[in-house]
């Protein structure tokens, strides 16, 4: 699941995008307004976490920008903004959520859950297809009640296809939310990840449409 995070601290951001890799982000980290604008127009991105403090740009003109050419990215405010004007201000401009700083890196997470299943319309965590199920806060896959073990990449291409259960999903795109800037991607990556999925879950799980790309579910 590909993620932009927005923060000019550098201590902070460096420990922020730690702890969302660990939870099978691929995340896209940049410091200012401007910058962020610049990565919203040329990548699509799952969700966003905006600081508001930020050099040559703040991040409540981002969020408006954003809005008002109609990019709908689930938006969570991570800021040291605490008064409730400011998170009225914040909530009007087009924030999903809006989390105050010093936070918890599992509350963070929580939200960010919270806002995917908001965005998916899915009313708990877990995603499933036939006797497959994955279970996001858990880390964990299984097939028939039974554990299956992921490598990261397993997990996040699973975490993808059964995010978009019953959709095409492109080479491009499942590479796309796999990788972050800067991350080398081979030419077969996807192929052999999908691979190692089908002898998990069995052949059948995954279904290639020639051309097209690959989907779980019914199309």
């Amino acid at each position: 699941m590909r993620l932009l995070l927005v923060e000019d601290d550098a201590l902070l951001g460096d420990g922020i995008q730690a702890g969302l890799k660990m939870a099978g982000f691929a995340v896209d980290w940049v410091r200012d307004g401007v910058a962020a604008d610049l990565a919203l127009k040329a990548e699509r991105y799952a969700l966003c976490v905006l600081d508001l403090g930020l050099p040559r740009r703040d991040g409540l003109t981002v969020l408006k920008r954003m809005r008002a050419q109609g990019d709908n990215t689930p938006v969570l405010v991570l800021t040291a903004r605490d008064t409730r004007e400011d998170k009225v201000a914040g909530l009007d401009a087009g924030a999903d959520d809006y989390l105050t700083k010093p936070f918890d890196l599992d509350e963070l997470l929580a939200r960010l859950r919270a806002l995917m299943r908001r965005a998916s319309g899915a009313s708990n965590n877990q995603l499933s297809q036939g006797g497959v199920v994955l279970d996001p806060v858990a880390r964990r896959a299984t097939l028939d009640g039974k554990p299956v073990n992921l490598s990261g990449r397993e997990y996040a291409l699973l975490h993808d296809l059964l995010s978009h259960r019953n959709a095409i999903r492109s080479r491009s795109e499942l590479e796309q939310s796999l990788y972050a800037w800067g991350e080398e991607v081979e030419s077969n990556t996807v192929e052999v990840y999908i691979h190692h999925l089908r002898k998990k879950f069995g052949t059948a799980f995954i279904r290639t449409q020639r051309g097209i790309g690959y989907t779980v579910g019914d199309v």
